[in-house]
């Protein structure tokens, strides 16, 4: 063989990468254009978006307020002589409102994060 044909052989192949690299990117685009007509097409058959109108609102009566409460551990009954309890000897909740509903504060020097820089509890 001759040197001539080492560099057809080689001038071929860098044809061929760059045919094969314009046909797999017309291939990608094609399938994003394809895509988006698609989302267009079941964008169109969908319910029509919500006017103003139609928005939720507030009530005449004006904006619900929350309802603050402590809470207290509701511990679980021991069994009497069985081995086990039954979910139905269970309390509903895993926990009570608590009798005593003042909020206990923070105190200054009495408690802190951890790494909080302070001296923590004295």
């Amino acid at each position: 063989m001759s040197t001539a044909t080492f560099v057809l052989a080689a001038t071929s192949s860098d044809v061929l990468n760059v045919i094969a690299a314009f046909v797999g990117g017309m291939i990608v685009a094609g399938a994003l254009v394809w895509a988006v007509q698609f989302g267009m097409r079941v964008r169109d058959r969908e319910l029509p978006r919500p006017t103003a109108d139609e928005q939720p609102h507030l009530p005449d009566t004006g904006p619900v307020h929350e309802e603050r409460e402590l809470r207290e551990p509701d511990e679980v009954p021991h069994s009497q002589g069985r081995e086990r309890l039954l979910p139905h000897e269970l309390h509903h909740a895993g926990s009570r409102r608590s009798d005593d509903q003042h909020r206990k504060r923070w105190i200054p020097g009495k408690s802190g994060s951890f790494g909080g820089g302070g001296i923590g509890h004295a």
